[in-house]
């Protein structure tokens, strides 16, 4: 059986806006205002769980994901075990299961839960940079605990540049590979998200990434890509 997590402790992960309709998620938009008043420094479990509470939910796009779709319309992905961290309304987790993926929901702390085995396969949309920068390292931990030394990570990041605080937190590329490389994570492929959805179009970037051994280097230079 594969699992999916509804990390609900420390971070609710970032989507887009109801109806399929992509919302700002800056200071411009007051939802954003709200959601960072409800949710304050990296020990922001409540916060989040009030945001759902409240329905200030900027980030429920209220179906699958467009990148997750293509993903698994390409036949790449590896069956068993998925992660989904910070899922929110679950549809990118739905659309993953099948072709020897399935899901079950589980609402606990991403940090602290024990799952009953490792995961072939994590998928990360954006729950990296709704997480407190000073939570990355520990992010980074988990993704090399729980994931299979043969498993794969999949980080559908979004790469906000301006922002004045957060959620979501200024992000880069670097930041990934700071915290993911001392641990043996190497980018296999790494594009520019084609099928994002407005307003994010040019600020979103797909990493698949492998376990080597710890300590390897390997940054977005060394990596074959049209799309860097």
């Amino acid at each position: 059986m594969a699992w999916t997590a509804v990390a609900d402790a420390n971070a609710g992960g970032f989507g887009v806006g109801a109806a399929g309709v992509g919302q700002v998620l800056d200071g411009s938009n007051p939802a954003i205002v709200r959601l960072r008043q409800l949710v304050d420094g990296p020990q922001s479990s409540e916060g989040w769980r009030r945001c759902w509470e409240q329905g200030v939910t900027p980030w429920d796009l209220g179906e699958p994901t467009p990148a997750v779709v293509k993903l698994v319309q390409s036949g790449t992905l590896p069956a068993g075990n998925v992660l989904v961290p910070g899922c929110g309304g679950g549809y990118d987790a739905v659309a993953l299961s099948g072709g020897g993926r399935s899901v079950a929901f589980v609402c606990a702390d991403f940090f602290t839960w024990s799952p009953p085995e490792p995961f072939h396969l994590i998928f990360d949309y954006t729950f990296f940079c709704a997480l407190d920068p000073s939570l990355r390292p520990a992010w980074a931990a988990r993704m090399e605990e729980l994931l299979r030394p043969d498993g794969e990570l999949i980080t559908l990041m979004y790469l906000p540049q301006d922002q004045d605080s957060g959620p979501p937190y200024n992000t880069t590329v670097h930041d990934y590979e700071e915290v993911l490389n001392p641990l043996g994570f190497v980018i296999q492929s790494i594009e520019d998200n084609d099928v994002a959805v407005e307003p994010r179009k040019g600020l979103e970037k797909i990493a698949r990434w492998k376990k080597t051994a710890a300590g390897a280097e390997t940054s977005t230079s060394d990596v074959p890509s049209d799309n860097l």
